[in-house]
Parts: C-alpha cells; sequence; structure tokens
C-alpha cells in the first residue's frame, strides 16, 4: 500500500510514522520529492494524508486512491470536488484547544492580562488600583455560541465551570436554543459575549446588521473561520468604542497585513490561528491516521468522515 504525505509533519512526527505503519505500506513524503515529481507520486497513492491543492483533485481521484485522510477540521476549499472515495477530517482533535483560547482570551481581556505582560516587560509598576478598578469577571456572563459542532460544545461545557448562561446557534442540532439569524438577532441585545466557531462554509454570516445589534460593551470572539465575521464592520465597532473588545484567533486574511488596524486596537487579542495548538499536534495527527489505516485495511467504519459538498 502506498501511502501519500503531503502534511508538513516535523521530524520526530515522520520517524513516528515510520515506526507505527504495517510493514507493507510504503510512506512518500511530498516535500522530499522534487517539484515536478510530486504530483506524479501523489498519483500513485491508495491513502492520502494532508490537504494538497484542490487543482490535484480537480479532475478526480487517481484509480488508486481508497482513502483520504485530511489533517484539518475544516476543508471548505475542497467543497466543490466530488470524490468518489472516503474522505475524512480531523472530527473534534482540534476542539478542546480551540476553546481553551477563546476561554482563555475571554479571560485575558476582562482581566486585562495582555495590558498586565507589557507593564511586566516594561518593568513598569502602575499600582493596584489602574488594573483592579477596571476588571471585570467572565463569571455569569450570557453567552452566545455560533455553531454547535464540537468546539462549540467544548466552549459550552468550559463555560459552564463560570458559570455562564449558553445558547448555542444551529439549525437543526437538537441541542441548540437559537435556530436562525432572526433568533439570534433578538438575543444579541441581552448577550455579553458571541463566540464565532462556524466553518468558512458560512461566509459573511455575521453581518453589520448583526454587529450592530450586539450589545454595547459587549465582546466578540472567533475561532472559527475568518470569513464569517465582516471585518470592516467590526474593526469600525471596536474603534468607536461601541464593543468592548475582541478575542481572534482568525481573520478575513492571514497573515494579518501589518496596516490592519486589528494590530493596534487595544481592546483586542489576535492569537494568530494558534487556537487548536497543543503539545506534539503532529504526532498526534499521525495517530489519527493509523487508526482510520487500520479500519481500511480491515474493512472496518473510518472514523469522522465527512461530506465535501456540505462542509461537514
Amino acid at each position: 500500500m502506498n501511502l501519500f504525505v503531503y502534511s508538513p509533519l516535523s521530524p520526530s512526527a515522520r520517524a513516528y510514522l515510520h515506526q507505527q505503519l504495517p510493514a507493507e505500506v510504503n510512506v512518500t513524503f511530498c516535500h522530499d520529492v522534487a517539484p515536478e515529481d510530486q504530483f506524479p507520486a501523489f498519483q500513485e497513492a491508495e491513502v492520502l494524508l494532508g490537504n494538497p491543492p484542490p487543482v490535484w483533485l480537480a479532475a478526480g481521484t487517481s484509480p488508486l486512491l481508497r482513502f483520504w485522510q485530511i489533517d484539518s477540521a475544516g476543508f471548505e476549499r475542497y467543497r466543490h470536488l466530488h470524490l468518489n472515495v472516503p474522505v475524512a477530517n480531523m472530527g473534534d482533535f482540534f476542539a478542546w484547544p480551540c476553546a481553551e483560547t477563546m476561554v482563555g482570551g475571554l479571560l485575558a481581556l476582562y482581566r486585562h492580562l495582555g495590558e498586565l505582560a507589557v507593564l511586566q516587560a516594561e518593568k513598569k509598576w502602575v499600582g493596584g488600583a489602574y488594573v483592579r478598578n477596571r476588571s471585570g469577571l467572565l463569571r455569569g456572563k450570557r453567552v452566545v455560541v455560533l455553531g454547535a459542532g464540537a468546539i462549540a460544545l467544548a466552549v459550552q461545557q468550559q463555560l459552564s465551570g463560570f458559570e455562564c448562561p449558553v445558547q448555542l446557534l444551529a439549525r437543526t442540532h437538537p441541542k441548540a436554543q437559537l435556530r436562525s439569524k432572526e433568533d439570534l438577532k433578538a438575543a444579541l441585545p441581552e448577550t455579553d459575549i458571541v463566540i464565532n466557531t462556524l466553518p468558512g462554509s458560512a461566509e459573511g454570516f455575521f453581518s453589520a446588521e448583526l454587529l450592530d445589534a450586539m450589545r454595547p460593551g459587549s465582546i466578540y470572539a472567533s475561532v472559527g473561520r475568518g470569513n464569517t465575521t465582516d471585518e470592516p464592520a467590526l474593526i469600525k465597532l471596536l474603534q468607536a468604542g461601541y464593543l468592548g473588545g475582541a478575542v481572534l484567533d482568525v481573520t478575513a486574511v492571514e497573515p494579518l497585513p501589518a496596516d490592519n488596524p486589528l494590530w493596534a486596537l487595544p481592546n483586542v487579542l489576535l492569537t494568530q490561528h494558534t487556537g487548536g495548538g497543543q503539545h506534539h499536534e503532529d504526532e498526534s495527527k499521525v495517530d489519527v491516521l493509523l487508526r482510520n489505516l487500520e479500519r481500511l485495511r480491515h474493512s472496518q467504519p473510518l472514523e469522522n468522515l465527512v461530506d465535501l459538498s456540505r462542509g461537514y
């Protein structure tokens, strides 16, 4: 069996993969192959790990390909593809760290931890009252989470420890309390925090109209995809002081251009699309592949299968 790895795995993860693969599986790492030979090598694969250029798959899959393991949770750029092989994503692999990033960012804003870190770097002691009198609490804040997938549910679970009432927005999910944009718009004036976990297929969902409906002083956080938020409208409300702040793991353009106003806003925390990061991340991705590879070899049901056209 030929395995083609498009993912840029770390040296330790590559060694781990070699150690764990069955003897009959031959592995080719894309970035070890000359650029002109990468696509031909890809066409020889029976199993694919990673997120190759969509154009490689635009004409369909090679007759040899039996399974594709995407190494991310999102796969919006592949939605137009119509493939005749099973495709899996990483499932809830990134859910808990993404949720922790959102909760940590919210705590940092309410407790002014970013500001205090700057003061520490400057060795500047300003006195307790300067920060204490402006600090807020995450405890008890009313939260709306856009989405009801693995990240959204992890956010809800973590915020339960802060006694936060959390409502989920999703059209059909049984655990969602809000079902439509109309439901959301009605809830926003009584909401302290909005957390966006939407996939890129929900492009432009959180519009200027919804941003305007948010409660003055409330906080917007996003760990979904940058294209789901009307970023110019968000920036306008942050600059005006209408919103209390924002925690953004994702932005419309990444890397964020140096002239983007978000860099300079003191009430914005940018976590630079690191939300899903975790210790030994590449090795853990290899484990996901290995589990599905074992299932494939024994004709067992695969984990985390997705429908590219549906976006989930």
